[in-house]
């Protein structure tokens, strides 16, 4: 593999503002009313300072295209497939509606590891969101990079198996079921065009998943409803999740949190009980 090394450190910065327009569009696609107040619930800043990448400069899977030039931030990984593999994330001020968002992202690490899955890449972006010059968010973003996989690999992930996902040993509990118009609407809120989402013949013959993925942040963001919904909006202090199987749009999604003092445990399952999301959270 190609040493990337020149990469760390490149910067990449972007602007955005949060108004009424992006906030009631965000509140129903969760089916959710607006804020009594100014400040909109933690997540929203993943639908902030998103790509803009022209339509011409998309590559095969939808996401920009990357290459050797001082305007590509990525690097040009030669492996055909990426994922959102998770985010650590902390929160320092509501973002509220009405603010002037500024995002600097910058190349943290990028590793180079072989596993079960091939060689992986692992890049590393920390992001800083301030709304109106005050930092809001912090975020450790981790990208993976996989080998393209053979016309006829196994589907990802496996059929539903005849088990059924027990939440007892959860405080809280709420099953849902994404629908593909819920991805579609997250896709557009975020300026995501990764077909996985909303491209099923894509979805099955390339990246050989059995059905359209639910988007990593929107699994996150549904867990963040479910913290905010017990412990109220704005109460957390930091979240952290990592994806583990892709979740299935159309098929039953259990989202699951328990608190033991300020430490938050959270999870999304499948229907038969297969891990899709992990989680933790602290109150501030």
């Amino acid at each position: 593999m190609r040493d990337f090394s020149d990469w760390i450190g490149r910067e990449q910065r972007s602007s955005d503002r949060l108004d009424t327009a992006l906030a009631a569009r965000w509140c129903a696609t969760f089916d959710r009313d607006a804020p009594l107040d100014e400040a909109m619930p933690q997540g929203i800043h993943f639908c902030l300072c998103t790509p803009e990448a022209r339509t011409a400069q998309l590559g095969e899977d939808g996401h920009p295209a990357r290459d050797d030039s001082p305007a590509s931030f990525l690097p040009p990984i030669p492996l055909a497939r990426r994922m959102w593999a998770g985010s650590a994330i902390r929160f320092h001020a509501p973002l509220a509606v009405g603010a002037t968002v500024e995002r600097v992202s910058r190349i943290a690490s990028i590793t180079d590891k072989s596993g079960s899955r091939g060689q992986m890449v692992f890049v590393e972006v920390e992001h800083e969101t301030s709304a109106d010059g005050l930092l809001a968010v912090s975020e450790t973003q981790t990208l993976v990079y996989l080998e393209a996989l053979a016309g006829d690999a196994p589907l990802s992930p496996p059929e539903s198996g005849s088990d059924s996902f027990d939440p007892g040993d959860w405080d809280a509990h709420r099953a849902i079921r994404p629908d593909p118009r819920l991805l579609f609407r997250y896709s557009a809120l975020t300026f995501n065009t990764h077909r996985i989402h909303y491209d099923a013949p894509y979805a099955r013959d390339v990246e050989r998943y059995r059905g359209l993925v639910v988007h990593g942040p929107l699994t996150a963001s549904l867990l963040l409803q479910l913290a905010a919904e017990l412990c109220g909006e704005n109460r957390l202090a930091s979240f952290r999740f990592r994806g583990l199987s892709p979740a299935i749009a159309g098929e039953p999604l259990h989202l699951v949190m328990r608190a033991q003092g300020g430490a938050i445990e959270l999870a999304a399952f499948a229907q038969d009980g297969r891990q899709i999301t992990q989680a933790s959270a602290e109150i501030a």
